[in-house]
């Protein structure tokens, strides 16, 4: 399989980045020996849907999700997962307002202090 790579994507037309989605779409389907009819089955959806796709035709993000799980392929979807980073500036303000130490909160009197019972 010919494998296109192009990591500017940012220079990308929406339109090739369309048709890179649909090589991908075909290189593991074929890598599965699938046909696009046997895709079309597992993902729920037609294999004239398949075929557009595969040819660089627009596609809904409802029917990728489906074709990437029928591929095994959800790992592609890994980057848009959102994790809050904290600056370092502000971990360090909040390790600073943590408690520094413990102290215990009970007194013990002494035996022979008066109670003034």
């Amino acid at each position: 399989m010919m494998v296109k790579t192009n990591n500017n994507l940012i220079q990308m037309s929406d339109s090739a980045l369309i048709g890179q989605i649909g090589i991908f779409i075909k290189g593991k389907r074929t890598d599965k020996n699938l046909t696009q009819a046997q895709l079309a089955q597992a993902s729920g959806l037609n294999r004239w849907t398949i075929s557009q796709i595969e040819n660089g035709e627009s596609i809904n993000i409802s029917s990728l999700i489906q074709i990437l799980r029928a591929l095994d392929s959800l790992y592609v979807l890994s980057e848009f997962e959102y994790k809050e980073v904290i600056s370092p500036l502000e971990y360090a303000k909040l390790k600073k307002k943590q408690k520094q130490r413990v102290r215990n909160q009970s007194r013990k009197t002494p035996d022979n202090e008066d109670l003034g019972w």
